[in-house]
């Protein structure tokens, strides 16, 4: 009868042979002086993964070449920076058209200079307007002029083709279903908020500050 996994019982094993038995044991004393599985180090742990380091670099080139070829359009499309472009989308996201000085910085997370200098030129250019805050001392009101909407109103369009050419087109459903959660867990993670800043917060701000009817009628 032939036997399938094991030997069968009245039958007879071949000994190893001398070759075979001083393997066997030298493999046995090396495993036995490596000792149980190394854990990872600080070292180790100090560096990505090339996982890790896959998924990371490759989100930072996205975004970099990205953000560097929509800047290119944008110059090549309007009169506007992407820098402007910002600052426009900030303040017609705001339901008033207008919101304090340190939301705005907030908003874009840009330092305090940087908000300043951009808003000068654009001043400049007429697309915003400055105006102090009496009522309560805190700061300047930012506003966009109506040829700050004129011009986003015109680039808008073809940035809008921009990003669905270069990125969005490129992905299904789920994986821009599959974005927006990664955006959201990320978000949570870096400042415990997973609000996107531009609507309902300074919507309820703008209200507040010029008066539920302006809101309403001044939101595009």
């Amino acid at each position: 009868m032939m036997c399938q996994l094991h030997p069968c019982k009245n039958d007879s094993v071949t000994p190893p042979t001398t070759d075979q038995a001083t393997n066997e044991a030298t493999d046995q004393a090396a495993n036995q002086a490596a000792g149980p599985a190394t854990q990872p180090t600080a070292e180790d742990e100090a560096w990505l993964t090339d996982r890790e380091q896959l998924a990371w670099r490759g989100l930072l080139a996205m975004w970099t070449r990205l953000n560097a070829q929509l800047a290119r359009e944008m110059a090549a499309e309007s009169d506007l920076s992407m820098a402007d472009f910002s600052v426009l989308v900030a303040l017609t996201d705001t339901c008033a058209g207008k919101t304090r000085a340190f939301s705005l910085a907030d908003a874009l997370q840009w330092e305090k200079s940087r908000l300043s200098h951009q808003l000068a030129r654009m001043e400049k250019r007429g697309l915003i307007e400055r105006t102090e805050c009496s009522e309560d001392g805190r700061g300047q009101l930012i506003g966009v002029t109506d040829a700050g909407r004129a011009a986003i109103e015109a680039a808008a369009p073809a940035h809008v083709a921009a990003v669905r050419r270069l990125f969005l087109d490129a992905l299904s459903g789920e994986q821009i279903d599959s974005l927006a959660e990664i955006a959201r867990v990320a978000l949570a993670r870096i400042d415990g908020t997973t609000v996107i800043p531009g609507l309902k917060e300074i919507c309820t701000e703008a209200a507040a500050t010029f008066g539920s009817d302006e809101v309403d009628d001044a939101r595009v």
